[in-house]
């Protein structure tokens, strides 16, 4: 059922972190970097942004272009350990990675986004010596698909290469697992392991005892392909998106799209500009394109929005789509996944209840935070993959195990665990094992903790 025990994650030393671009993604890694110790260093042509952020946080700014050499050395590139372009430029982005790594020592990460680099992110990033490229637009579109794949989630977290998902869902008043403890349920369902549950604002790490009621989020882990038979043995009915309607015509919306056609999904956009309508029809032969607004109650119904399957308003305004996504529920059964790009005012939102939300920026955020907590490690056991959930107040961390340390090769029930701390599932050669006190983690695993703590760097942060 899952292995538990408690206590605080371990000190790690603090990275030089060099931040181009202080735009919401800027603002999101230096939030969460800071927080966590580093020491961080802005550069950005805004003096007000500049001023803004070094008011607020306890970093450096500097004002200028951040792919200039002599605006490097002065930010301290030759002690930085990692610099992170994330303008609006992803040309500006890869210039001042690449004159990063030529003249310090640190590894670069950017962030591009332009759909032409979709097919060459690998080739960029190995020829031109980088840690990482990442595009938040095409995240957040495979995030969505994913959430389409199994629509009656609220959210699908990937793990393990996508061998493994996290699943959260709402339990309602006529849940079958109101009232049920879940050791009972365990003895119902297999292939599955509860990780976390939300409730009145608290985020818990539940043990075989905790009892279920109405009104609560619940996240499991299980095997890719066992998604819809372990929502089904929940209790919780199932249907295959046949069709999706997108509202907005930009990069994520093409994205999207590509994905859904590949799965035989019907895909229709509704987008208010005339020439990207043209271009989304060259770029997506299969796809149905209208021009016009889709904040137009009449043109929605007349497209067909009651009878839909899926809707999501992919528009560049968080109001729009989050006033469509309270239109559709009023008027269609459809699934709907709403993207906003802003994280402020966040208990309106929850208040809502807007079902399925897409944060392009947290996810980006979150592969970049991911990579700068292995970087801090001291033992060779990186992050594979890193997930903030319940409002921040749950992190989910994947780590890959490199070599021997205290956590490995002893049986999970003989390891003192720090409290509020599940293994939730092992990943050995491709295989998902949910543990029992018996299973060891071994060299070569991939091992994904769920935790309440914050800070994880390394495997035996799990111990006491």
């Amino acid at each position: 059922m899952g292995i538990f025990s408690k206590d605080d994650p371990s000190e790690v030393k603090p990275l030089n972190i060099i931040i181009v671009g202080c735009g919401k993604v800027g603002r999101t890694l230096i939030a969460q970097l800071s927080k966590e110790g580093n020491d961080i260093t802005i550069i950005d042509e805004n003096a007000q942004k500049i001023s803004d952020v070094t008011n607020e946080y306890d970093i450096m700014g500097i004002v200028g272009n951040g792919a200039s050499y002599s605006l490097q050395k002065e930010a301290g590139i030759d002690d930085t350990d990692l610099l992170i372009a994330v303008t609006d430029s992803d040309e500006l982005n890869l210039l001042c990675c690449t004159i990063a790594t030529r003249i310090g020592k640190c590894s670069a990460i950017a962030r591009v986004r332009n759909p032409e680099y979709s097919t060459e992110l690998n080739y960029l990033r190995d020829r031109l010596g980088l840690a990482m490229i990442i595009n938040p637009e095409m995240e957040a579109a495979l995030e969505v698909a994913r959430i389409l794949y199994l629509p009656s989630a609220l959210e699908v977290n990937s793990f393990a290469h996508g061998e493994a998902q996290m699943i959260k869902f709402k339990v309602d008043e006529s849940s079958k697992l109101v009232g049920k403890a879940i050791y009972s349920v365990a003895k119902e369902t297999k292939n599955l392991l509860f990780t976390t549950v939300f409730r009145d604002g608290q985020a818990i790490i539940p043990n075989g005892n905790f009892v279920f009621a109405a009104g609560d989020m619940v996240s499991f882990v299980t095997s890719r392909h066992y998604g819809k038979n372990a929502l089904q043995s929940l209790g919780i009915p199932t249907f295959h998106v046949r069709d999706c309607m997108i509202i907005g015509g930009g990069k994520a919306a093409y994205y999207l799209a590509q994905q859904l056609i590949g799965e035989n999904i019907s895909v229709k956009i509704i987008e208010r500009d005339e020439e990207r309508c043209e271009q989304l029809s060259e770029l997506l032969p299969n796809a149905i394109i209208i021009n016009g607004d889709g904040t137009d109650a009449e043109l929605l119904k007349e497209e067909g929005i009651e009878t839909a399957d899926a809707f999501v308003p992919l528009t560049g305004i968080d109001e729009e789509n989050i006033l469509l996504t309270l239109h559709a529920k009023q008027v269609s059964k459809a699934k709907i996944v709403t993207k906003i790009n802003r994280f402020a005012f966040q208990d309106v939102i929850n208040n809502l209840d807007l079902g399925s939300i897409v944060y392009p920026r947290i996810i980006t955020s979150e592969a970049i935070i991911a990579y700068a907590r292995a970087k801090r490690a001291s033992m060779d056991s990186n992050i594979e993959t890193l997930y903030h959930m319940y409002d921040d107040k749950v992190e989910a961390i994947e780590f890959r195990i490199g070599k021997p340390s205290p956590a490995t090769g002893t049986p999970l029930k003989n390891l003192r665990l720090r409290g509020h701390v599940m293994v939730s599932f092992i990943n050995r050669n491709g295989r998902i094992i949910f543990p029992t006190g018996e299973d060891t983690i071994e060299v070569g695993d991939t091992v994904m903790i769920v935790t309440t703590h914050t800070g994880f760097s390394d495997i035996v942060d799990i111990l006491a």
